[in-house]
């Protein structure tokens, strides 16, 4: 198989992955069947009212960038169009208060945090997820995020999910609460660490926080608000070389074989750690010296690493708790099947069309594969 015939199965890869996962949840909902059918694999029975929130949010979180653009490829465009239209109607029965699938918006701290990853789907998919949904639907869904006011978000990463659900009103046309942006912006600078890392709060944390959330978050946020203030105005540049650089230590902590350093919490989450670096490639902004050829191609081989581990899902497709496979103790107390569903993060790329560079680049080592087999690598600096 030549280079070229290489890129393209990645991309058909990634699509056939990303709708593997997505899949069961989004048939489920779109009948209003999600929660008599979904297995909530969790080590707290609390954590079954949230869950099939998170599965929801989750998935669109990482989907909705394929989801609004076009597909060249006429039989990838049928499955967007089948898919968002799958989506639209999971929505109406996530957000109806005579449905079945009535989500929880409103009781508990978790709907603060899922609220969020929908509101950023939405930032990510405004005419597939907004646009597109009828009035009644429309209301519905104002109403459940607006519910998520009534209680206060940690004072770390949370602050930022408090902040993406106000944004998200205000570009939906709604009434939003500055403050509560500004507050989440301004703490979060004042938690820079250096060299692109943010502490989660006040400290530092060894983990893949600054991915999951951090990053991907404070550049959404920034581009969606900063011509509304001139604070916020002063912010972005930072935010985004903070974000590039984080990017680059992404991609230099993909190993030759496709792992990379199990540290911290929330493992569970699987590939869904490169969100950032993930988010940087579908803006077209990675740093100096990282070709979005050897992110393509790294990102495939964790991919291909972590989904193909038995174990990965049940016999009915859904998700279970690990990172390489089945591996249960890998769950947090906060961790259950909902949860699993950010590692579709990983495909945010697939909102590239395919004949952007990031697809069509020959396959191309990245930075590990190179220092470790010898080749010429650029020094790395910090920022």
């Amino acid at each position: 198989m030549n280079n070229r015939a290489a890129a393209g199965n990645d991309r058909a890869y990634w699509l056939a992955t990303m709708l593997r996962i997505a899949d069961p949840m989004i048939k489920a909902l779109a009948s209003r069947k999600l929660c008599a059918t979904m297995p909530v694999e969790n080590k707290k029975e609390e954590q079954l009212q949230y869950s099939h929130l998170e599965a929801l949010a989750r998935t669109l979180v990482g989907m909705a960038p394929w989801l609004e653009n076009p597909a060249q490829d006429a039989e990838e465009e049928k499955l967007r169009v089948h898919y968002g239209e799958l989506v639209r109607a999971g929505l109406d029965a996530a957000t109806d208060p005579e449905s079945p699938d009535f989500l929880n918006f409103s009781h508990g701290q978790q709907p603060i945090v899922d609220t969020a990853f929908l509101a950023n789907a939405i930032l990510r998919a405004p005419n597939t997820l907004w646009h597109r949904l009828d009035s009644r639907v429309k209301g519905n869904l104002v109403k459940a995020m607006k519910a998520t006011r009534t209680r206060k978000p940690a004072f770390n990463n949370w602050l930022l999910f408090a902040a993406m659900t106000e944004t998200a009103l205000g570009v939906m046309g709604e009434d939003w609460d500055k403050m509560r942006v500004d507050f989440a912006l301004k703490q979060h600078e004042q938690w820079y660490l250096g060299d692109g890392m943010y502490g989660d709060g006040v400290h530092y944390h060894a983990d893949y926080y600054n991915s999951f959330v951090i990053q991907p978050m404070l550049v959404d946020i920034i581009e969606h608000v900063h011509g509304h203030d001139v604070d916020w105005a002063g912010m972005r540049e930072n935010i985004l070389i903070r974000a590039q650089r984080y990017a680059a230590l992404q991609e230099r902590s993909i190993s030759p074989e496709g792992t990379f350093p199990v540290t911290g919490r929330s493992l569970a989450y699987r590939f869904g750690a490169f969100q950032s670096l993930a988010h940087i490639a579908l803006r077209r902004e990675l740093p100096e010296g990282v070709a979005p050829a050897q992110v393509r191609s790294a990102l495939s081989a964790v991919i291909r690493r972590l989904i193909e581990a038995p174990g990965t899902f049940d016999e009915a497709g859904w998700l279970k708790i690990g990172l390489c496979g089945h591996q249960p103790e890998l769950g947090e107390t906060y961790i259950s099947t909902g949860s699993l569903y950010l590692c579709n993060a990983v495909f945010l790329p697939l909102g590239l069309p395919a004949d952007d560079e990031f697809w069509q680049g020959a396959e191309t080592p990245w930075t590990s594969q190179k220092v470790w087999s010898g080749q010429t690598v650029a020094i790395d600096k910090a920022l």
